[in-house]
């Protein structure tokens, strides 16, 4: 186990913990006391239907999506809903290679899958809050993903669904650039098969990782519009190191591995014997799907495919030149839109 002073209450709190049990795995492995940490706003009516699920992205925490979607008069608002925030096995503050105890955790700790993640949250917000029905679940990149598999598998608890900047099945292209963030770190030599002693032994692998993030996480328009600049950093350098490197740099290898694995065999038609149109024909829900306009990971040509297959679902582009990163925050007219379709989509009828 490692102690990593960034996956604390202090910088990604409140939020809780609660242990599910043993979760047997879909490659075979079992987690042990399997912890989900958790983060609530809002109340849940009587009736328990004003519930919204949001699973957490790659690298990403309950404080993030808080910070930047959560909000009094916004669409995602805890006056009128209850907002339950999963941070996804692997994210660093539930279970996760870092911080499961020998000889299960750093390089041992098992193979996950996305729909590992949704039936532990299933079990979660059955057994805790006694819920059975989401009036949205929503969630953006590995979030999209979960949200995706939400749908398909429990169809009848889902009300409404947006998926953003993601799809239900990883694409060749998608596995093929998520592999390279992978080797950046492994061919780390400090990274030891994932038995280092902190991340700071892999920082060229965590360095390199980093900068690959910004070829493709944002995208051409936003360098060429020197948006970088924008968000206050004098040069490319600034940038790469005090944004990029600065993000990632903290955080756990063996955690960011065990979330590139899960995205890059994200694949909801594993419920269908791999027909997709199949599995996405499944959903019940309202379905919104978002993807942005100059996304590289999850191009709106590739969650447009998707959206044809699934039933009583719309296409919701967010125009944008920030990317896949627009899921950051940085640019107020891509929260707008996201704001504007996610109202509309819980004003609904279902």
């Amino acid at each position: 186990m490692i102690n990593n002073n960034y996956y604390s209450q202090e910088v990604h709190g409140p939020y809780e913990l609660d242990d599910i049990g043993h979760l047997e795995l879909e490659e075979g492995g079992t987690i042990r006391n399997c912890q989900l940490a958790y983060a609530t706003f809002g109340a849940l009516n009587a009736a328990k239907d004003n519930a919204i699920l949001i699973p957490t992205w790659y690298s990403g925490t309950n404080k993030i999506i808080e910070q930047v979607y959560i909000g009094n008069g916004r669409a995602l608002d805890p006056a009128k809903y209850f907002i339950v925030i999963v941070n996804q096995i692997g994210g660093g503050l539930s279970t996760s290679p870092h911080n499961t105890p020998a000889p299960a955790g750093m390089g041992n700790f098992p193979h996950v899958r996305i729909g590992d993640d949704v039936r532990a949250q299933h079990k979660l917000v059955t057994e805790k809050f006694g819920l059975k029905s989401f009036a949205l679940v929503v969630g953006g990149s590995m979030g999209a993903q979960q949200t995706y598999e939400w749908a398909v598998r429990y169809p009848d608890m889902v009300k409404r669904a947006a998926p953003i900047a993601g799809t239900a099945r990883n694409t060749i292209h998608d596995f093929l650039f998520t592999e390279t963030l992978v080797e950046a770190i492994t061919s780390d030599p400090g990274f030891k098969q994932g038995f280092y002693s902190s991340s700071a032994e892999v920082r060229e692998g965590l360095l390199r990782h980093a900068k690959m993030w910004a070829v493709m996480g944002w995208s051409t328009e936003f360098f060429q519009e020197n948006r970088h600049k924008a968000l206050g950093f004098s040069s490319m350098d600034d940038f790469i190191i005090n944004f990029m490197y600065g993000y990632f740099s903290v955080m756990d290898p063996n955690d960011l591995l065990c979330m590139g694995w899960k995205w890059q065999l994200g694949d909801v038609s594993r419920l269908t014997g791999g027909d997709l149109r199949a599995a996405l024909g499944r959903i019940k829900a309202k379905t919104f799907v978002m993807p942005m306009s100059s996304d590289m990971f999850f191009p709106p040509a590739d969650c447009q495919a998707e959206w044809r297959l699934i039933p009583d679902a719309e296409f919701r582009p967010i125009q944008t030149i920030d990317g896949h990163l627009a899921l950051f925050g940085a640019d107020p007219n891509a929260l707008s839109q996201l704001d504007k379709h996610l109202g509309e989509l819980l004003a609904a009828k279902v």
